[in-house]
């Protein structure tokens, strides 16, 4: 009996030591998330937040792909290679817009003639318009590229092209048309160009986290830049975004004073432009964050207003051109600069003037200029944080 109960005692006590063994390795677990979570919460505090808004087709998210390029590691041969079916469905759909936008204007215009392909093209415009309508687009082939190139050739799809404005003729045209030899070759990898090219319309929610100075965090601000769908049906989801921002950074295609949206083409692109930036300026969760205003598509906007008067657009009526060339760009870019500037003050109350407001002139496709525009935005945000600390 005695031996029984010694038993019994010994495996008690043994069973014992794995309960205290299982605490302490849950305890030691349990500390261990503790100290995880500790540290992460204190990497967040020091992580600036900074929101990329603007409506669509503003270049958001070629901004969002340079610095992608410029301060992580870029795209890897998976990433490329994951941009062909894209890069084809926008060739696909250029040359749909243009073909499908030649029969309009042939029917509309009053100089009808010169829209009208010719005869020989006819089939294939007919062809091409109907692949560029389907929704799963076939690999761009050499024979259909040959096609697509023979067509844009035409001279009624060159006359379509230059009255893009009048139609959704995308920025990225003349570069892909420029390129089809090489996107159609079997072997075809996309370059870092044409990513930066690629159409793909932001829906939802997108972030990076990177550093402008590189890998080493230690040696500057470490940012998390979040970008969001522009169009209409996609700002929605831009509102649980708002808290706790250190930056907006508002894209405006200047280019676009003498365009109409992709989803109401009733609407000029600038006007709507205009009225988001105003709303933005005027939500109460962003009294004391920095806004950056980015002018954007300024490589398309100083071709542009030497052809179309800038006062087409309603916003910019009272424009008066005063001379012609390089100095008449300057002098119309100025005019746009100083209309935002008006609005940005006219938004904000007087109690919210001295939160930080910069403008820069910026082209997403020029890699230089985004790192420099950059570099500036960084310098400003770290500027303000020391002031708030007190350091300056």
């Amino acid at each position: 009996m005695l031996s029984i109960i010694t038993q019994n005692m010994g495996s008690l006590c043994s069973k014992q030591r794995r309960y205290n063994e299982a605490d302490a390795e849950e305890n030691a677990q349990a500390a261990e998330i503790e100290r995880r979570i500790e540290q992460e919460t204190k990497a967040e505090k020091h992580i600036q937040k900074l929101l990329l808004l603007g409506a669509g087709d503003s270049g958001k998210s070629t901004i969002f792909k340079q610095i992608k390029l410029l301060f992580q590691s870029g795209f890897d041969e998976a990433e490329l290679k994951s941009y062909i079916p894209v890069i084809h469905a926008n060739v696909y759909q250029t040359i749909k817009i243009l073909h499908d936008g030649s029969k309009e204007l042939a029917q509309n215009e009053t100089d009808s003639l010169k829209y009208v392909i010719s005869n020989e093209n006819k089939d294939i415009g007919k062809k091409l318009s109907e692949i560029g309508g389907f929704l799963d687009h076939p690999p761009l082939t050499k024979e259909l590229a040959l096609e697509i190139e023979t067509l844009w050739r035409d001279a009624a799809v060159q006359e379509t092209y230059a009255c893009g404005n009048k139609l959704q003729v995308p920025d990225c045209t003349p570069y892909f048309m420029d390129n089809l030899q090489r996107l159609s070759d079997p072997n075809y990898i996309p370059t870092k160009d044409d990513v930066l090219y690629a159409r793909v319309r932001t829906t939802g929610v997108v972030e990076i986290q990177f550093s402008p100075v590189g890998e080493n965090k230690k040696s500057g601000e470490v940012y998390r830049l979040f970008d969001v769908g522009g169009q209409r049906n996609e700002r929605r989801k831009w509102i649980h975004l708002f808290e706790g921002v250190t930056a907006v950074i508002f894209c405006a295609a200047i280019s676009e004073y003498d365009q109409t949206l992709f989803e109401d083409e009733n609407k000029n692109r600038m006007i709507e432009t205009k009225e988001l930036f105003e709303w933005v300026l005027k939500q109460p969760c962003f009294e004391k964050t920095s806004f950056m205003l980015f002018l954007n598509k300024f490589d398309i906007f100083e071709k542009k207003v030497l052809k179309a008067p800038l006062n087409v657009c309603e916003w910019f009526k009272d424009y008066q051109p005063v001379s012609a060339g390089k100095q008449e760009i300057e002098h119309a870019y100025e005019f746009v600069k100083k209309k935002f500037e008006e609005l940005y003050f006219q938004s904000t109350t007087p109690d919210h003037v001295d939160r930080v407001f910069k403008i820069y002139r910026t082209t997403a496709l020029d890699q230089k200029l985004v790192k420099k525009t950059f570099k500036l935005v960084d310098e400003t945000l770290r500027r303000r944080n020391l002031f708030e600390a007190g350091l300056l």
